[in-house]
This record gives C-alpha cells, sequence and structure tokens, in this order.
C-alpha cells in the first residue's frame, strides 16, 4: 500500500464509526488501519466460502487517499452484508425447497453485528460467523481443491468411445482416463503408469471413483460414468457453494422419530435424535417425474392397496403394454372402466381395440388390484400432501441393486417396507409383527391411523461429508444448478440495520448451539389415501 493510502487508513480509524441505527450508540472499538486492511481483504476472500465477493461492494483501499469517511461506511457496509449472508445463509427461502429448514432467529444475528460494530479485529468476526457449521472446514477444503483444478486447466478430458472395460488397450482414452482420476486419486498416482492398458490399478481407481458418485461400482467406463468424469471442474465447484450456503442457520433435526429421504443418494434413513434406527436404499423419480423435495407428516398405513392409475401413466406407460398383451395385464390384475350415462362401467380389455385408442384422448380408467405383483407392491405409507406422493413397497426388487435408482414416477420405493412398518406401528397398542402380517395375508385393503404423525423429509443434498470427506453426487434434477442461481443473484435480502451497541467493548457473538451432525451420519434434514394416487 502506498504511503499516501496508509496515512488515509490512520486517519479513518481515528474517525467515528457510521452511525447506527436506533437510538445513540456508545462508544465502540475502532480498529486500527491494519484492522481494516485485513477486514477488507478477508471479504475480498469470500470465495472461499461460496460467496462472491463483487456482490458486497467491497470499497478499493485507495479510496481511503480520497474520502476516508466513506471509505470506513462502505467497508463495514459490505461486512454486515457478508456477515448476514455467512450467518443465515444467502439464499434464505428458496422457492420449492420445503426439505431446506432455516432457524434464523437461533442464530442471533444482531448480536454477531453488535460484535462486528465492537471488535477491534472485525475480520475475525466474519470467519467465526463462516465456520459455524461442522462442515464448512472440510468443504472450504473441497473448494479450494476445485478452484485449483479450474486454474490448473480443469480435468483432462476422455475422448467419447465405446465402453472402456478391465483389460483393453486404447493408446488415447485409458491414458486419458488415467490422467483424470490420478488428479484426485493419490494411490493411482502412486501406481506404475501402465500406458495404455486398462490395469487392475486404474480398474480400482474407477471403482472408487464410482462408488463415491454414486454410480454403480463395476470398473467399466460407460456413458454414465464418462459423462461424470467429463463434467467441468467448475461444475464441481459450484455444488459445494450451494451446499455451504445450504448448511447456513441450519434448523437442529427434530428429537423424536422421523424418516429422511435424500433423493440423490437414494436413500432412506429412520432417525431418532442422533441415531439411526434404519437405513435402506430407496427408488425415487425419474428425472422426466422427479420426486419433489417435501416435508410432511406420516399419518397412516394402508395394508394391501389398490391402485388407481393416473391418466399419464396410462396413456405413457400401460398403454403400450395393453397393445401387446391386454390378457397377460388382466393376469397382473389391471381393470379397466369407463364413463357412460355419468356411471363408471368395467370393460372387458380384451373386447377394446387397443391399437386404436388415441393415448392424447385417452377414454379409459385404470385400476390395479392389491396383489403381490401390484406396482404399489403390500403396503403404503401415507403422507398427505398435494402432489400425491407417497412410500411404497414394490415387486421390482432387482432395482435395487442398481446404483442409479431414479427409476420411479416420483413416489419413494422401499427396499425394506416391514422393517419401516415395525418402526412406524411401534408403541401402537395392539399392533406388532404378527398383526401386520395378519392383515397382509387377509388380501383386504385396510387402515392403520397412526396416533402420532411422524415428520417425513424428502431432502435434496448431492455433497455429503463424511468423517471430514466430501462426496458430491450428481444433480439428477438440476436443483443445484437453480439454487446457484440465487446465489449468484445481484438482488440479495438487504442486512437488517445495525444494532444499538452497549458502552464498552462488544463481548464475542454468543451463538446459540445446534445439534449439527455430518451428512452421512444423521442428515440434517402422505399420500392420499385415494386409490387414484399415481404408482411410482
Amino acid at each position: 500500500m502506498r504511503r499516501r493510502d496508509l496515512n488515509a487508513l490512520l486517519l479513518a480509524a481515528a474517525l467515528p464509526l457510521p452511525a447506527l441505527a436506533g437510538p445513540a450508540a456508545a462508544p465502540v472499538a475502532r480498529p486500527g488501519p491494519e484492522a481494516l486492511l485485513r477486514l477488507a481483504a478477508r471479504l475480498r476472500s469470500l470465495d472461499a466460502d461460496g460467496l462472491s465477493p463483487r456482490l458486497y461492494d467491497i470499497p478499493a483501499d485507495a479510496l481511503a487517499a480520497s474520502d476516508a469517511s466513506g471509505y470506513v461506511k462502505a467497508l463495514y457496509a459490505a461486512a454486515a452484508a457478508a456477515l448476514t449472508d455467512l450467518v443465515l445463509g444467502r439464499v434464505p427461502e428458496p422457492p420449492g425447497r420445503p426439505d431446506i429448514r432455516r432457524a434464523p432467529a437461533a442464530q442471533r444475528l444482531p448480536q454477531w453485528l453488535a460484535a462486528l460494530r465492537g471488535s477491534a479485529e472485525p475480520a475475525e468476526i466474519i470467519e467465526r460467523a463462516a465456520l459455524q457449521h461442522p462442515d464448512m472446514p472440510a468443504l472450504r477444503l473441497a473448494l479450494q481443491h476445485a478452484r485449483a483444478r479450474i486454474a490448473a486447466g480443469g480435468w483432462p478430458i476422455i475422448p467419447p468411445g465405446d465402453t472402456l472395460d478391465p483389460g483393453m488397450e486404447d493408446p488415447q482414452r485409458v491414458p486419458a482416463l488415467r490422467a483424470r482420476l490420478r488428479a484426485e486419486d493419490p494411490a493411482l498416482a502412486a501406481a506404475e503408469d501402465a500406458g495404455p492398458l486398462y490395469d487392475p490399478a486404474l480398474e480400482a481407481a474407477v471403482r472408487r471413483w464410482q462408488q463415491a458418485c454414486g454410480l454403480e461400482p463395476d470398473g467399466r467406463v460407460g456413458p454414465a460414468t464418462l459423462r461424470l468424469l467429463n463434467r467441468p471442474a467448475s461444475a464441481w465447484m459450484n455444488q459445494i457453494r450451494v451446499a455451504m450456503d445450504m448448511r447456513r442457520a441450519a434448523a437442529p433435526a427434530a428429537a423424536g422419530r422421523r424418516v429422511e429421504v435424500n433423493i440423490p443418494e437414494f436413500r432412506l434413513w429412520v432417525a431418532e435424535g442422533a441415531n439411526v434406527l434404519l437405513d435402506m436404499p430407496v427408488i425415487v423419480g425419474k428425472v422426466e417425474r422427479q420426486t419433489p423435495p417435501l416435508a410432511v407428516r406420516m399419518t397412516a398405513v394402508q395394508f394391501n392397496p389398490p391402485w388407481g392409475v393416473p391418466e399419464r401413466n396410462a396413456r405413457e406407460d400401460l398403454l403400450p403394454r395393453f397393445r401387446r398383451d391386454p390378457r397377460a395385464m388382466m393376469e397382473k390384475g389391471f381393470r379397466v372402466y369407463q364413463m357412460i350415462g355419468g356411471e363408471r362401467v368395467e370393460i372387458d380389455p380384451m373386447t377394446i381395440n387397443w391399437a386404436a385408442v388415441d393415448p392424447k384422448h385417452f377414454p379409459y380408467l385404470i385400476r390395479q388390484d392389491a396383489s403381490d405383483v401390484s406396482a404399489l407392491g403390500r403396503l403404503k405409507f401415507v403422507m398427505p400432501n398435494g402432489l400425491d406422493i407417497y412410500l411404497h413397497d414394490t415387486p421390482d426388487r432387482h432395482l435395487f441393486g442398481r446404483a442409479g435408482r431414479a427409476l420411479s414416477s416420483g413416489c419413494i420405493r422401499l427396499s425394506q417396507p416391514m422393517e419401516l412398518l415395525d418402526l412406524v406401528l411401534a408403541g401402537i397398542p395392539g399392533w406388532d409383527r404378527a398383526r401386520a402380517e395378519k392383515a397382509l395375508e387377509s388380501r383386504q385393503t385396510s387402515f392403520v391411523g397412526l396416533p402420532h404423525p411422524m415428520p417425513v423429509r424428502l431432502a435434496y443434498e448431492t455433497v455429503l461429508v463424511d468423517r471430514g470427506q466430501v462426496r458430491i453426487l450428481p444433480d439428477i434434477y438440476g436443483l443445484d444448478a437453480a439454487y446457484l442461481q440465487l446465489l449468484d443473484a445481484r438482488q440479495a435480502p438487504l442486512p437488517p440495520p445495525l444494532p444499538p451497541l452497549a458502552r464498552g467493548p462488544a463481548p464475542a457473538p454468543a451463538v446459540a448451539r445446534r445439534e449439527v451432525t455430518p451428512a452421512r451420519a444423521v442428515p440434517q434434514r402422505s399420500a392420499s389415501t385415494s386409490s387414484t394416487t399415481p404408482v411410482q
């Protein structure tokens, strides 16, 4: 810094800080010139916290030479805005994301702002706020690595082509694959270079990478694996940035028993406090029929549920099957109805010319009887919501062996429905596994209501932290990309007025302790009973 600017900062340090809103404020600590420079430098490094410094109008240090008072005022305004976003999250209420639960009142923002104004080292207040959540150090390090990779030119690109299998030789694609994974995998980087041969060391690295990304860890580099390997480093960086902001001001998990689903992880768990009682793989909605993030309550369980097929499923999924073999559809319990004279009349599927049915004007209602081969399986867990989303059993057990399980029409298919049923019915007088088995064996549709509805959250979190290790899952629905647009939008909520201060130096912020746990262990994170709810 030039001597003239340093002299201006010395003058600025002696000036009173900008006037506070509200009653007259007591004297506050005046940072020295070096502390002001450190505050400005800390604000310019907000990209390390996933925030864009350009959004905070940080004044140039040279401004101190021409307008010392204006420099201090602008610097503290930028610091207050940044502190607010670090404490509360820059995107406080994303539209359509009820799974993101904030607890702004618990963060005591006025105390943080008071501490900023009352500290002789205001940069330390910014740093303390940035690291509140226990996942932040690991996320910050992962973000640093992603930025370094971008600065180095990004990932090596693997040329397109047929699936690469272990044991193959390819003089172009195998060395490119090895270079791509060596950038992330120390074990592979230390292994001997086998040139064009897809050797066991490279295969093990591919399997590790696939496992971390939620892919089938088969060691084969097919279209899905290749597509993710060739994603630009900026995409990984932006997912980390979104994850950092989503964790800010995160509300603590409910103390009682609850059901949590992480959609892009294809995983459901039941937790009670910090204890995980059940953990299972699930199937979620395909990209064109997404499972929406939800925060609802489970109110009932339905045994032997019938399925009233929604029109979209009927015309897109079932009509081709009726055209191929209507008798096979009858054997699977499908019934066809038509409204005639205002009444619903059952029609024999064998009498219908299915080839002539126009899918754009589908004239029939279709229902599937409850059975072992019903699309809903034998159990449906009801959680009322306006989107007809629920949890249910499925006869397609083989699908749970896949790594990518975005396969349903929106609802959650369960790999362990009976184990979930045991936990849901626990404590309800007269109900146990034996009685539930009898209800299922009766083949009759029946309900049991829950006297204490259980919270259910369908969350969307692609960046997981487990014992300090960061895993990044595919953004299968593009929700991270949508969040990123809000995160980088210029129009952000204005920080609240700076609070009046008590006489004397302001204390360090008394931040309320929150129940936070690593995302992998216990992430902080009803359907209609009508037979016309959609199968998934």
